[in-house]
């Protein structure tokens, strides 16, 4: 049985359409899907519990991703074990075949292409994802997806989750490059932040969770895998990509920029992004 862990904060907006994603064309007792409601004040779990089997619902007062994945991790007994962020769609194909992926002794840790919907977004955001699909971070193992799988002796890499800010680098870490892979043939679709200011606090985030891994886990830092920047140094010999590869740098900048004074006076606060949901 594959069990997915599905830790969700007042998701109940997009919930159903994550849920229906997965279930849509899954056999009886395929899956066991365990999703955790962490402080929420709104209808998520109300949402998720009206799917019935083989969705079961676990409510913590305590608000926090890290939590919310080790109270999944505690309840669910399946392997290959997923972890499904609750604003993202993957369906059961995808599953099957990362599941598949994973019987791979080789590969301990797999993850889909992230395929990014930017409906309604402007062009700064749009110009800002052309760029960052010639990358080497897009295609290379864990990360931007919102969705991993690891098979029961990749789980077995690290205990608990810890409360760091990104759960998918952490996971990434625990792997050598030839131990993770992201499927070509595997996608989930991200909905991207709908405006440029929620997209610089996206990649806030992302730098800020970066800092804090390198800080915590130096050692295991060797196994973050190939930069960006010789890719991108490149891609500048194409003029027609000029523009966009401006716009990816400056926003990379600015968050790098704002990151590294928070990491620095040890001050963030996770900032859902709502613009991306208003569109479930």
């Amino acid at each position: 049985m594959i069990s997915v862990v599905i830790p969700a904060h007042n998701e109940g907006s997009v919930i159903a359409r994550t849920l229906r994603s997965i279930l849509e064309g899954a056999r009886p007792k395929e899956l066991e899907i365990i999703a955790v409601c962490n402080g929420c004040t709104d209808d998520t779990a109300a949402v998720a519990s009206s799917f019935g089997s083989p969705v079961r619902v676990i409510e913590t007062p305590v608000a926090g991703k890290a939590n919310a994945l080790n109270l999944g991790d505690q309840a669910a007994v399946g392997f290959p074990r997923f972890y499904i962020d609750a604003d993202v769609v993957v369906r059961i194909d995808a599953i099957r075949e990362l599941a598949r992926s994973l019987e791979d002794e080789q590969l301990l840790a797999v993850a889909p292409t992230g395929r990014y919907n930017l409906k309604g977004c402007p062009w700064p955001v749009r110009a800002f994802y052309a760029t960052r699909s010639h990358l080497p971070s897009a295609k290379e193992g864990i990360g931007g997806s919102g969705v991993y799988a690891l098979s029961q002796e990749g789980r077995s890499r690290f205990g608990q989750f810890p409360a760091v800010t990104a759960d998918d680098g952490y996971v990434r870490l625990q792997f050598r490059r030839e131990e993770r892979k992201t499927l070509s043939g595997a996608f989930s679709t991200v909905f991207a932040p709908r405006t440029l200011k929620s997209l610089i606090a996206q990649k806030t985030r992302a730098h800020y969770g970066s800092y804090e891994l390198q800080s915590l886990f130096p050692a295991l830092w060797q196994n973050q895998g190939e930069s960006n920047h010789k890719t991108l140094l490149r891609l500048f010999i194409q003029p027609q990509l000029w523009l966009s590869l401006v716009v990816y740098s400056l926003v990379n900048t600015l968050a790098r920029h704002q990151a590294r004074r928070r990491f620095g006076n040890n001050h963030f606060h996770w900032e859902q992004d709502r613009t991306s949901r208003s569109v479930a």
